[in-house]
């Protein structure tokens, strides 16, 4: 049963692996996402298989149910899972295997033979029977199965992913052109001579043209001046 055991964690380390380098997410948060779905599963076993009984069975259950979800978010599900990332990456960065490869062995063994043993048994009073209560049961047992075994692997370094990355290439960059921020002039006095003296050609000009003076002619241009300060 150990060699069974070795096998299938070496095979579940390898796959959650391969899944970290196309998804960029570790086993650990393969494992808390199992964890997730198997609270969801056991709540549906409880309500399902004390949903017919009187109402004192079902409200101790239900206080009971509504207990563990309150000692569960305390305590597994209060933790996020960067934190438990990180003490994973620390250990492999030094070097170390994970420890619950040797301290689960015997509950990972036990939930192994349960899944074994069962299987038969509940697809016998499933099909045959029709008690769903039943697959609910062995589905709960056998998440916790693979959960043991998904937490007793180790991550690889941090890394994108194959598939974030191929998202990311069908995105288009939006490059942002950078903006010359506009030159405020600043106001001197030769400017502002620059300035009047321009609009002042702009004044003469059409005065010239309508007394028939040419643009070489300076005593018209010495009047329409004059003219034009008056």
């Amino acid at each position: 049963m150990l060699f069974l055991d070795s096998a299938i964690l070496n095979a579940t380390e390898w796959v959650c692996r391969r899944f970290q380098l196309l998804t960029g997410k570790t086993n650990v948060w393969v494992a808390v996402q199992l964890t997730n779905l198997s609270i969801v599963v056991y709540f549906v076993w409880a309500a399902m298989s004390f949903w017919n009984t009187d109402g004192v069975t079902r409200t101790i259950v239900g206080l009971f149910c509504g207990g563990l979800l309150y000692a569960l978010s305390q305590t597994v599900l209060k933790e996020p899972i960067e934190a438990y990332e990180k003490s994973a990456y620390v250990r492999v960065a030094k070097g170390l295997r994970n420890p619950r490869r040797i301290r689960d062995v015997l509950m990972r063994t036990s939930f192994l033979t349960l899944s074994l043993i069962l299987f038969a048994p509940v697809w016998y009073a499933y099909a045959h029977l029709r008690v769903p209560v039943v697959l609910l049961t062995y589905s709960l047992i056998t998440l916790t199965t693979v959960l043991l075994y998904v937490l007793a692997c180790d991550p690889l370094p941090p890394c994108t992913g194959r598939v974030r990355e191929w998202f990311g290439g069908l995105v288009p960059s939006r490059v942002v052109r950078p903006t010359t921020p506009r030159l405020t002039e600043r106001r001197t006095p030769a400017r502002e001579h620059a300035k009047r003296s321009l609009v002042r050609k702009r004044d003469v000009y059409p005065l010239l043209r309508a007394s028939g003076a040419g643009p070489n002619d300076s005593a018209s241009r010495q009047d329409a001046t004059s003219h034009a300060r008056h």
